[in-house]
């Protein structure tokens, strides 16, 4: 496939694709999808019908139907070796990386994993088997099995040979050292390329390697993050368990996309849209969808409820009724920032669910500050609006307080949430929603109630 968008400036029809599928024409199929960019190719895809995206994956070669699949979203490319024909599946996933092999097993239906492993090579599929014990966030789970290793009675001229025999053993080992283990592969030491280009083909690897620093299989994507943050020449490392056993390789670039895929899960949680593409089916989408919005209403009902309370009180002063969202909305933003902040420093490392109230004292003066600030500015504009000064102050005083609510909420559920094993990307919009939107209401409400006498006679 073309990479580069700029030699591919003119979209291929998508009417070309199915005409080529309909009479089955392998050698325009591959033309076509070449001539595509990646990006262009998976678009088309998502158009095309589930059978016909079926029956492209089917007609191209693996090696081709591989490139795109490992170019899709997870969600997409599980669907797209799932619908196959096992052996086709099979095919196609012997050209994805091992890692890759393990995600989308993981995530297929047990039924019909077990048919695709069965028609794989036996090799492969211990692989796989082996990958899939491990957390997707690990280093086990985004490691390499196939680690640029040696024993250690190889020579220099053995590293060599082996590094230019072929194209494809280049670019499966790019990123990697060479490593030295012995014949029970325990990692004994790593060599570096310069010692490997100044040294006589006869010389013994083990005289010229060094001490290695390896990761477990175990170390969190953070605790990776921190490692490679800490080694900013390293692109990879290698992967060993207790025994020292070198399991594969883990490289920078893995752990930066792992990351990368973690923020935007995150931000669709926050948007309570999950990990939904458009070429899902109907009712999967709906039913997504769904879960959240019911789940709204419940929170909604709650929170009209403390409206429902103070009827009389609305009814006497109907300024009142302008101002509640206001206060809830604006409440609310302040608790997101609050929100956005514990999010990316739980993610960075820099906070954990212990820090709690370390993080509480922190959002309090923040809150005390901006609800002040924000009080006095919508209370004079109450005032303004209707020459009232008791409005402005019940509008004000409601503001402030509700600020200082969200804040120390919207700082502190995040942690408490991790604390409990909860993403909190997915359950800290709504909780901080429904509690800015009663305490916001009661606040406004039953401070009118209070100053009522004074409402009325003003007004």
């Amino acid at each position: 496939m073309n990479d580069d968008p700029e030699n591919n400036n003119a979209e291929i029809p998508l009417e070309r694709l199915e005409t080529a599928l309909e009479s089955a024409d392998e050698s325009r199929i591959a033309q076509l999808v070449e001539n595509m960019t990646s990006q262009e190719a998976l678009r088309q895809m998502s158009l095309l019908h589930v059978d016909d995206r079926d029956q492209l994956l089917t007609l191209l070669t693996p090696e081709a139907a591989a490139e795109l699949i490992e170019e899709a979203p997870a969600e997409m490319a599980v669907a797209m070796i799932e619908g196959l024909d096992s052996i086709v599946a099979a095919r196609i996933m012997e050209e994805l990386n091992s890692d890759m092999q393990a995600d989308i097993v993981q995530e297929m239906e047990p039924e019909s994993a077990e048919a695709l492993l069965s028609e794989m090579a036996p090799e492969n599929v211990e692989d796989v088997r082996n990958l899939s014990q491990y957390d997707a966030d690990t280093a086990g789970g985004l490691m390499e099995l196939d680690a640029f290793a040696f024993h250690i009675d190889d020579t220099v001229g053995t590293v060599l040979k082996r590094m230019i025999s072929t194209d494809d053993e280049f670019d499966r080992h790019r990123g990697q050292h060479p490593y030295v283990v012995d014949h029970a592969d325990k990692l004994l030491g790593v060599i570096s390329l310069r010692n490997l280009l100044r040294n006589k083909r006869a010389t013994p690897i083990s005289s010229i390697m060094v001490t290695p620093l390896s990761v477990t299989p175990e170390m969190t994507q953070d605790e990776l993050e921190q490692f490679f943050d800490e080694h900013e020449a390293f692109l990879g490392a290698p992967v060993v368990d207790k025994a020292g056993i070198l399991l594969g390789f883990v490289s920078r670039l893995s752990v930066a996309e792992a990351e990368l895929e973690r923020v935007e899960q995150e931000g669709r949680s926050r948007q309570q849209v999950a990990d939904e593409l458009r070429s899902m089916p109907t009712w999967l989408r709906s039913r997504r969808r769904l879960a959240w919005l019911s789940s709204n209403i419940v929170l909604n009902i709650i929170a009209a409820s403390v409206i429902s309370a103070y009827e009389e009180t609305l009814a006497a002063v109907i300024a009142i009724a302008v101002f509640l969202p206001m206060v809830s909305d604006m409440s609310g933003c302040s608790g997101n920032q609050a929100v956005g902040v514990s999010m990316r420093e739980l993610a960075l490392g820099l906070t954990r669910p212990t820090d709690l109230f370390h993080v509480l004292r922190k959002e309090f003066s923040v809150g005390i500050i901006n609800g002040i600030v924000l009080g006095i500015l919508i209370g004079l504009v109450a005032w303004a609006w209707k020459g009232n000064a008791y409005l402005g102050l019940v509008i004000g005083l409601a503001l402030s307080v509700n600020t200082l609510i969200a804040v120390s909420i919207g700082g502190t559920v995040p942690l408490i949430l991790k604390g409990f094993g909860v993403d909190p990307a997915v359950a800290s919009g709504p909780l901080l929603t429904t509690v800015t939107d009663m305490a916001g209401f009661f606040l406004v409400l039953s401070l009118a109630s209070l100053f009522m006498p004074q409402l009325l006679s003003a007004g």
